[in-house]
């Protein structure tokens, strides 16, 4: 009987919701008005899986919603900004016709700060007031306030932040905390494609909107200027993420969190079906490490990587096309010590699979620092499991004056350079355009060093020594080599250059 039953149900919603024909209509029904009227009233059999869960006593959808709502807050944080000056309040300002009027010598042309209000979500995950947020949601702010979905109000301060990954922790002010409602983590590494999932958040300021779709892609990851934090490991998603939804919730179909929604992809600036998320695995890994530490250390391997192409594969006679192809081994580093070469395709790390040189970064640095580690890699072919100690990843290394290529790790060739990763941080300050892949940047030179020559503030050196340059690691290593000059081929606003580097 049971299984009548449900069979039952799953037949009707299917036919309800391919066709619109319900068996109850009759011929005075077959007509589009009467029929959507009538589907819209059995809009509770349109999901198969409602159906299902009813059936069998399962949550639904609403069921899930209702629940998980309670758990997400409305964050609407203030900043000082600057602006260019004139009245930016007027609906005229910006029409070149109107703008005249206000006349070229007035203070409102004067550059002038103001304070912006901005709208974001978080969720809650603590007792203790410990909410979940994006970065970008609570960066720079004077003040935040956080209204829970009863009404409730509270003043916020900021635990952590961590905008590399654009995850932030901050937790509720007051003594009169009580009563939340924590969200439950859920493992992120576990959902499949196809998979449905809500959303939940403040889109344009609409308190606690719940949308709903699928896993559209995992692993997610973006090069160039379209980046949009320096480690990526995104959730793709349908379900509609628009503006406000920032720091919101991604929660799968037992009610657990498992992602932080954190942007889109987008022409208008609005919903267009392809939306983005933090995995819970990441953030949760994140918070711990803010609250403990209100920092993150990452996790340095010291190796150049790229992707298992299948003409890497086919050349190197693997079957595998993931994992991650070391192609320079940077000197004195974990990798080095631990035995690893140029030419190994790392395919796993501590028992987990890598799936690309993305992955692999990802995972190194969420392991942290001075922690032994299991690597295995395939080398000539066969499996090799290796044992490393990783070092602490920093984002610039500084080229001091040393006067000879010798010395100690804390000591450079290259006098008065300052260089750093070509990145988000550095494409963006020195308008560095996408057309340039890889390089490092000067950040700083002292113009009094023979050895710098040449170079500039914002300059990005290519190739040292007619050899690419992927890393500021791989740069020292070039030039410890050189005996005397190295020819490096340098980008300088949309010009590309050759000059050379004397040592002492």
């Amino acid at each position: 009987m049971f299984k009548k039953t449900v069979l039952s149900t799953l037949m009707i919603a299917f036919v309800a919701a391919f066709f619109g024909i319900l068996s109850s209509f009759d011929d005075g029904d077959l007509n589009t008005g009467s029929i959507a009227n009538k589907v819209g009233q059995s809009a509770t059999v349109l999901l198969p899986e409602n159906a299902l869960a009813q059936s069998m006593g399962s949550p639904t959808i609403a069921d899930i919603a209702e629940k998980s709502i309670d758990s997400i807050v409305n964050i609407a944080s203030t900043r000082v900004v600057q602006n260019a000056g004139g009245n930016m309040n007027s609906p005229f300002y910006n029409d070149p016709f109107f703008r005249r009027f206000f006349g070229p010598d007035s203070e409102r042309e004067v550059p002038q700060e103001r304070r912006a209000q901005s709208l974001g979500s978080g969720v809650i995950v603590g007792d203790d007031g410990l909410i979940l947020t994006n970065n970008h949601v609570v960066e720079d702010t004077e003040d935040l306030k956080v209204t829970l979905h009863d009404k409730r109000e509270y003043e916020a301060e900021v635990v952590g932040t961590d905008p590399a990954t654009d995850v932030a922790v901050i937790r509720l002010k007051g003594n009169d905390v009580k009563g939340l409602k924590p969200m439950t983590f859920g493992d992120s590494d576990k959902l499949r494609l196809g998979d449905t999932v809500l959303a939940i958040g403040n889109p344009f300021g609409l308190s606690h909107t719940v949308t709903m779709g699928i896993v559209s892609a995992k692993g997610r990851s973006f090069n160039g200027p379209q980046r949009i934090t320096d480690y990526e490991n995104f959730i793709q998603t349908d379900a509609a993420i628009n503006p406000g939804n920032s720091g919101g919730a991604l929660v799968n179909m037992n009610g657990e969190l498992v992602g932080i929604n954190t942007a889109i992809v987008s022409r208008s600036g609005g919903y267009q079906g392809i939306g983005f998320a933090i995995p819970s695995n990441m953030a949760n890994m994140i918070m711990e490490g803010l609250v403990k530490d209100g920092k993150i250390v990452r996790g340095w391997l010291g190796v150049q990587i790229q992707d298992v192409t299948p003409d890497i594969a086919a050349a190197m006679n693997i079957d595998t096309k993931e994992g991650a192809v070391v192609s320079d081994v940077v000197e004195e580093s974990p990798a080095e010590k631990g035995g690893m070469k140029s030419g190994d395709v790392i395919i796993g790390v501590e028992g987990k699979k890598i799936e690309s040189a993305n992955d692999l970064r990802n995972k190194i640095a969420m392991l942290g620092a001075d922690n032994d580690i299991d690597v295995t890699v395939l080398r000539k072919g066969k499996e090799k499991n290796l044992k490393v100690k990783l070092g602490e990843r920093t984002d610039e290394v500084v080229l001091a004056s040393s006067g000879s290529g010798g010395g100690s790790s804390g000591e450079r060739a290259v006098a008065g350079l300052k260089v750093a990763p070509l990145n988000n941080t550095t494409r963006e300050k020195y308008n560095i355009p996408d057309t340039i892949k890889s390089g490092i940047v000067v950040t700083s030179v002292d113009q009094t060093s023979v050895d710098s020559q040449g170079l500039r503030e914002g300059d990005v050196i290519l190739e040292a020594g007619q050899e690419p340059v992927s890393s500021v690691e791989v740069f020292k290593k070039k030039y410890d080599k050189e005996d005397e000059k190295l020819l490096v081929y340098v980008y300088r606003n949309g010009s590309r250059f050759f000059t050379v580097l004397e040592k002492d």
